[in-house]
């Protein structure tokens, strides 16, 4: 089962349920290590970048040899395990090559791996090392702490791990160790909003390796193959990135040309004594292949990626026969040879494309679903280990909050708040790994990832008990420590269970006023709960359900949920106080009631805003009413599964479904037994809890006074004794004409148009109608009538695969258990066992509105900020009563004088270097989404903050590791516009005004380093 935080049941499956004092620290050796605070050797010249690139020979075509390894965070072995066995005798072998020929060169990519490497090495090497960065001889392209995967990441979790990568480099290296090209070579399928991303960040070109099949088709006949990925409407040719596919949609060398130890081609013999000498059949082969290649890319210039996972570890292999294949390459020109061969790197190959004189195509959707044959599309990853997709996006959530208080409380070397964020801002970092969030990974694998974020986490959450005792008190004295529940989503907390007496503090990471729900697990049946400013909050007590009681992983004295809700000031806390109370009139007006249907007659419950009706002989749901606008849909809501495909993978049509490849046997198949409802009501909730089966149920929750509806699934132990894969969706039908349309966010920011059965940039043959299309689903998914100027939307609280297969209808993949495994490499069924090796119970949440298509902009932005910066919640034993904590405590405070604007989220607030924090302001609306919020917001600094004064700003590019005014990014001939190329064009800088007051424009992030005045 599920459980937010806390991990590992080390023998039994990712269940995250055993206590933190029983997870020891899983990289105790590492989590601690500072940046070397040194900057490049001033004795070197820096001669690094752009200005040592080869430029290659006119009138040749230029063939660049790119050295590199692609170093997992984690895989089929964990990220330990991967250092130790492998990635540090890469990183030993290449310094030692590359010393011994000025003319080498080499990129290296994942930064986690990098920094351990770094933090082991003596001052003589680093000086090394330090030498051949500054000679451009070693380059770090994109800079991340890993190379993220690109449809269950979040882009907050994006930013901050490339910023965490970017920052270890700028420390270590400075200007020359800043990446200038991103590198997604092994993500299944790329996103808009990264490359948006990317572009912000100041990169100037990105490159992937996997692209359809039939997209790469296409592309290689119409030698499309690179292109502008126009990557924001919002953002204009501020999001445009220069975009290339690798050759042969591979990261690896072509055939004939891997020389690392274990490939098994041909190494050079080219003493001409020897009866096998090879030297001309492998240049012959060089030509062959790239002429070829050529054919499919604009320009006298192609590249070839020399290595692939984990090479290098013998790089004198690769070295020697590279020098050779060069040597004997271009000892051809003097007989006329047109094929110039040297080493280069993807920024060098960058600015020779650059340099051209050419007009390139352009892209402006992305590049999901991502199929590598007929029949095998890899979209069952969007689904794949939704237990710990859940984690990573409740463990982002705990890390803004730890981060924000740590800068409010401005904690410093006593508290050793840095080194404890540290191991969460890494823990985060590896997560996002394109074979961790993604679901891909070992069950193994999977655990260690989950008990480095429950590392983290115990670390954060002493940084939040140190600031607390810094922001609460009024006079000297200490308030209680605080205490975390981290097992609420399965209503089990000590604290709350076994005392009659409790306080809870609720933190708010927005800049403005939010209320939120409250629900505590109780043993008794009456409490009086009193606010921060002493008034009686009223509550209601609900009976704990049957399937949450028998949850394997339970182990709690509940019986009941006490709900309230909570009222919070901005970056702020409020301090509430839970009394047990045998009061009859407080246990009468907290009372929960069963409300029995009546035979054949439908059910309506509702609030001030929405209904809901169910049919009185099947126990439907079939309709739903936006009272206010008087809008009414039929809405049928199921549980169902796909039954997954058994191949043996030999071909397309063969094909498994498996962790990465979702490929179902036929159409869904609908539960169809008669639900079992039972319908609770109370003054604050109303809930209706279904029971679809012995191993799924849902409970439908309508809260007072709100515009959405909550639907609480449980799915699990899938059950597989008959020897068939199951893949859960959550299914919404209703009778809203769509026309094949649908709509899914990427990354959790701007919201792409799908439509059924079609790609924008190629003729699609549609081999499966409906793993074909399934999309990403990071934070929410609709459908419009346009007619009807109706909006169905469903927000997520996890990443999740989607689709509308038929018109009307909507569809979240929730859960997968498996029998095969899909022939991608991974090697293992995914079929998650629980800790009863039954299989895993995971719960989840959707929330639904029914509103105009004008006005369901701002209720879907507004939600999903406050899902994913969900407020932080903690306890104390104090016995103490409003009016006693009051006199010493603080019971209610605000970080912010004046809370941001509707549209202003504040994605970023940490400590930096010295007296500096790390800002980022964002502008959250799209340009169409609202009327009124989807105009440009201004933000003031100067007083903006309760704890200390803005004193100067700095603007920084998106990664925080480059000032935006020295920013300067290639600039692009594109098909279709009149475009002036120039290599030096300066990044637009916003305006800042004398009083610090920042513009935003629609989906614009804003970075700064602020210094403060205490």
């Amino acid at each position: 089962m599920e459980k937010y935080f806390w991990s590992i049941l080390i023998l039994a499956c990712l269940s995250f349920c055993c206590s933190l004092d029983t997870v020891e620290s899983a990289d105790a050796s590492f989590s601690q290590f500072e940046y070397v605070e040194r900057r490049p050797n001033k004795a070197t010249p820096a001669t690094c970048g752009y200005d040592v690139c080869n430029p290659g020979k006119e009138g040749m075509l230029n063939l660049h040899l790119v050295p590199h390894t692609h170093d997992d965070v984690g895989w089929l072995v964990t990220v330990d395990q991967y250092y130790y066995q492998e990635v540090q005798y890469i990183l030993d072998s290449v310094i030692r090559e590359l010393r011994n020929n000025p003319d080498r060169r080499f990129i290296y990519v994942e930064v986690a791996y990098f920094y351990r490497w770094w933090n082991e090495q003596h001052d003589s090497i680093r000086h090394i090392v330090k030498g051949l960065v500054n000679k451009g001889q070693l380059e770090f392209i994109l800079g991340g702490w890993c190379m993220n995967d690109e449809a269950a990441t979040h882009y907050n979790a994006i930013i901050d791990q490339h910023t965490e990568g970017f920052r270890f480099l700028q420390t270590n290296f400075g200007e020359c160790g800043r990446p200038r090209v991103a590198w997604q070579i092994d993500p299944f399928g790329h996103s808009r909003e990264q490359a948006s991303l990317f572009a912000q960040m100041g990169f100037d070109g990105l490159y992937f390796a996997r692209i359809d099949y039939q997209d790469e088709a296409t592309r290689a006949k119409d030698s499309t193959m690179e292109m502008v990925w126009k990557a924001s409407p919002n953002l204009g040719d501020l999001s445009n990135l220069f975009t290339g596919a690798l050759a042969r949609s591979s990261y690896g060398p072509p055939g004939g040309f891997c020389w690392d130890q274990f490939c098994p081609d041909a190494t050079f013999q080219d003493d001409v004594r020897l009866h096998d000498y090879n030297v001309d059949a492998i240049v012959d082969m060089l030509f062959n292949t790239t002429y070829t290649q050529a054919k499919q890319f604009e320009g006298n210039h192609i590249m070839w990626t020399m290595g692939g996972d984990f090479n290098y570890q013998n790089a004198e292999r690769w070295y020697k026969n590279m020098d050779k294949l060069i040597t004997y390459t271009n000892a051809r020109q003097v007989n006329g040879s047109k094929i110039n061969v040297f080493y280069s790197t993807p920024s060098c190959y960058t600015l020779a494309k650059n340099k051209a004189n050419i007009t390139w195509p352009t892209k402006d959707d992305d590049f999901f679903p991502y199929a590598s044959l007929d029949h095998v599309f890899w979209t069952g990853y969007f689904t794949s280990r939704p237990a710990l997709k859940r984690m990573v996006r409740k463990t982002n959530n705990l890390l803004q909050v730890c981060k924000q208080l740590d800068a409010l409380a401005q904690l410093g070397p006593v508290e050793s708040s840095d080194k404890k964020l540290d191991v969460l801002k890494r823990a985060m970092g590896v997560a996002q790994h394109h074979d961790a969030v993604s679901g891909t990974e070992k069950q193994v694998v999977a655990y260690d990832y989950a008990e480095r974020l429950a590392d983290g986490i115990r670390e954060c959450q002493e940084v939040m008990i140190y600031a607390y005792n810094k922001l609460m008190p009024l006079k000297a004295t200490l308030p209680p420590q605080q205490l975390f529940c981290n097992l609420l989503n399965i209503s089990m907390c000590n604290v709350t269970e076994y005392s009659k007496q409790f306080t809870v503090t609720v933190y708010n990471p927005v800049g403005r006023p939010v209320t939120a729900w409250i629900r505590l697990p109780v043993a008794a049946s009456s409490y009086t709960v009193t606010g921060p400013d002493g008034k009686n909050v009223p509550s209601q007590i609900v009976p704990i359900s049957a399937q949450t009681k028998a949850i394997p992983e339970r182990n709690s004295t509940a019986t009941n949920e006490l709900i309230f809700q909570v009222s919070l000031p901005p970056l702020g806390f409020s301090t509430y106080f839970v009394k047990y109370s045998a009061s009859y009139s407080t246990k009468h007006n907290q009372k929960s009631y069963f409300m029995k249907a009546k035979h054949l007659k439908d059910t309506v419950i509702k609030n001030e805003h929405i209904s809901l009706t169910f049919d009185g002989t099947t126990g439907h749901l079939t309709g739903m009413t936006n009272l206010d606008k008087n809008i009414a849909i039929s809405l049928k809501h199921q549980m169902a599964y796909y039954r997954s495909f058994a191949g043996n993978n030999s071909k397309g049509e063969f094909w498994s479904s498996g962790a990465y490849i979702f490929r179902p046997n036929g159409s869904t198949a609908l539960l169809e037994t008669k639900l079992v409802n039972k319908y609770v009501q109370g003054e604050l909730v109303q809930e209706v809890h279904q029971l679809w089966s012995d191993w799924i149920s849902v409970v439908i929750r309508l809260y007072k006074e709100e515009k959405h509806v909550e639907f609480e699934w449980t799915v699990g132990p899938i059950p597989v004794e008959d020897k068939i894969g199951k893949e859960v969706i959550s299914h919404f039908s209703t009778n809203l004409v769509t026309g094949g349309t649908y709509y899914t966010d990427a990354n959790g920011r701007e919201v792409l148009t799908r439509k059924r059965n079609y790609r924008p940039t190629w003729n699609l043959n549609q081999t499966e109608p409906i793993a074909g299309n399934y999309y990403p689903v990071n934070s929410r998914l609709f459908i419009r009538d346009t007619n009807k100027n109706s909006q169905f939307t469903v927000l997520t609280d996890r990443s999740q695969g989607g689709a509308s297969i038929q018109d009307g209808n909507l569809e979240l993949m929730v859960h997968r258990r498996l029998i095969h495994d899909d022939g991608a490499g991974l090697g293992e069924v995914l079929s998650e066992q629980g800790v009863t090796g039954k299989g895993l119970i995971v719960r989840g949440k959707h929330y639904i509105f029914l509103d105009t298509i004008e006005d369901s902009g701002k209720l879907h932005r507004d939600l999903a900020e406050k899902l994913f910066m969900a407020p932080s919640v903690s306890f104390t034993t104090s016995k103490l009563t409003q009016q006693q904590w009051a006199q010493t405590f603080k019971t209610t405070w605000s970080g912010l004088k004046d809370k941001l604007p509707d549209n202003v989220h504040l994605l970023t607030m940490e400590q930096w270097r010295g007296s500096s924090m790390l800002l980022r302001l964002e502008h959250f609306y799209e340009k169409t989404d609202d009327p009124v919020l989807s105009k440009p917001a201004t933000v003031s600094l100067q007083g903006l903050f309760t704890p200390f004064d803005v004193l100067s700003v700095e603007e920084m590019t998106l990664g925080a590791n480059q000032l935006l005014k020295d920013a300067k990014r290639l600039q692009w001939n594109i098909k279709g516009k009149d475009a002036q190329k120039s290599f030096s064009s300066h990044v637009p800088v916003g305006k800042i005004t004398d009083t610090l007051d920042i513009t935003l424009q629609p989906m614009q992030i804003r970075t700064f380093v602020v210094s403060l005045k205490m």
